[in-house]
């Protein structure tokens, strides 16, 4: 039976009370998936400016041995295993933590803690593991092996991964069962800098930090280019191809090995080239169709075509206020992106709430699910991009395994710190974790299903001597493989959660 408090709840209009509960089930629903779509949109957008965040380059002096001449280099600011932990990871899981933490806003001041941030990390982190290692192990070419060359750095992120898992299980139910202290949020917390210390040393292989194995010559294009003829847009920078279609933004570019000089990619434009960008992004984003784009010979798929992106316009129209990527090395449009993000989130927080009020359905269980699938769609981009286009597996598992650390350690460490503390300091009284049982049982069923799936990887390094590719009937097989163990993850925290089991 629904709450009859939902009869005076209503999302935008008044008239949407007297509705039957099936009728707002199903138009918050709707709402809901247009919500994805909207983070779908500003994904392209967000990737664009980060990855211009990360190809920043700084003139480096150096005196020549031979020569004794200076020779100036431009060497890229940030260290590419950090790039992969602190942008990339981070980036992907904005809309969780955005989420998390909103969560965590609207419960300040209760002497409990809402289901609804993390389980909705929980369930991105089955969501990552799971279907989109599946995804990852089937999109190289048919026979094409990718493996990860740096083991290294790749076991100290799993290790952090894995530690985040039975360390939130720990707080949970072994320390303090079903409350969490500031000292424990704050530990939590702390834990994400750890991992980007460790991550460091690792790459820069540390002496009594870092593990004695080798890292594989990384390719000097660690991202090749792509074939075919390619064009300049006039104002936009951004290439295209012969089509006029726009790329999906690369930015997996990080990787590249070249260090030569690129300061030209990161300086502002002039300021008169300015307003033309800025207007160029409206032009292009209310535009339905490109002047020049090659049309689809069947009628349906224009059609879905031309629909799909009416459907889109008004997100990309809303977009297209997030300054250029150009100005400030992409940090503006970074920053800017982030927050639109953030909207989005608080629009799902509150869809969330309605949709479990209408249809009794337990909003930890709609969290995992749904809500897990939706928010994750950048991080299933940003590691598909990665395992077509790389020539190694690093950074596509490395999004997939860091995503799952910045999940706990930022995605519920820092809401969880901010409810703590507001506790602390005005009541002086510990925070009470709503639906504790469940989190817990999603846990273990969690740590026992990646088990499974990270055995499957080894075995395909042992054996196929990569784990990516390889013949297609094996990744197709394991592809179906991991595609179970989420669903019986799912399967099992949903019933556990409705006190089935």
């Amino acid at each position: 039976m629904t709450n009859t408090k939902c009869r005076f709840d209503n999302l935008l209009f008044e008239f949407e009370t007297g509705l039957s509960d099936g009728c707002r089930a199903f138009l918050y629903t709707l709402a809901l998936n247009y919500c994805f779509i909207g983070l779908s949109a500003i994904t392209g957008r967000f990737f664009r400016s980060m990855e211009n965040v990360v190809k920043h380059s700084r003139a480096v002096e150096r005196l020549d041995p031979h020569t004794n001449t200076k020779i100036v280099k431009h060497e890229k600011v940030w260290n590419y295993t950090i790039a992969d932990i602190a942008l990339l990871a981070f980036g992907t899981s904005f809309p969780q933590i955005s989420l998390a933490t909103i969560d965590a806003i609207r419960n300040i001041g209760k002497l409990y803690a809402g289901g609804l941030g993390p389980g909705t990390l929980v369930g991105s982190a089955a969501f990552d593991l799971f279907p989109i290692h599946a995804v990852c192990v089937v999109v190289p070419k048919a026979g094409e092996l990718k493996k990860i060359s740096d083991i290294g750095v790749w076991l100290v992120e799993l290790f952090w991964s894995f530690w985040a898992y039975i360390w939130l299980y720990i707080i949970l139910e072994v320390w303090t069962p079903n409350i969490i202290t500031v000292w424990e949020a704050f530990f939590t917390v702390l834990q994400y800098g750890l991992l980007l210390t460790h991550a460091y040393a690792q790459d820069k292989r540390w002496p009594y930090m870092s593990l004695p194995l080798a890292r594989d010559e990384r390719p000097e294009d660690w991202v090749p280019a792509e074939t075919g003829n390619r064009t300049r847009d006039k104002y936009s920078d951004i290439e295209a191809d012969e089509d006029n279609r726009r790329n999906i933004v690369d930015i997996f570019s990080i990787h590249s090995g070249n260090t030569g000089n690129n300061s030209h990619e990161d300086s502002i434009p002039e300021k008169d080239n300015l307003p033309s960008i800025w207007k160029q992004q409206f032009i292009d984003d209310v535009m339905l169709e490109k002047p020049k784009s090659r049309k689809p010979n069947n009628t349906c798929l224009r059609i879905a075509k031309m629909f799909w992106a009416l459907l889109g316009a008004p997100w990309r129209l809303m977009f297209a206020f997030v300054p250029p990527y150009q100005i400030a090395h992409g940090w503006v449009a970074f920053i800017f992106s982030l927050a639109f993000i953030s909207g989005i989130a608080f629009v799902v927080t509150k869809l969330t709430d309605l949709i479990s009020c209408v249809t009794g359905i337990n909003p930890y269980v709609i969290a995992f699910t749904a809500l897990a699938a939706g928010t994750s769609w950048p991080d299933l981009v940003a590691s598909k991009i990665a395992a077509e286009r790389q020539l190694t597996a690093d950074s596509a598992i490395a999004n997939i395994t860091c995503s799952n650390s910045v999940n706990i350690y930022i995605g519920i460490g820092v809401p969880w710190l901010i409810n703590t503390s507001y506790n602390f300091i005005a009541y002086k009284k510990p925070l009470r974790i709503e639906n504790a049982r469940g989190l817990s049982f999603s846990l273990l069923m969690f740590f026992a299903t990646s088990v499974g799936c990270i055995s499957v990887l080894v075995l395909r390094r042992c054996t196929l001597g990569a784990e990516l590719g390889g013949p297609r009937g094996w990744a197709w097989a394991t592809c179906v493989y991991f595609m179970m163990l989420w669903l019986v993850f799912v399967v099992f925290s949903s019933l556990r959660v409705s006190n089935i089991i």
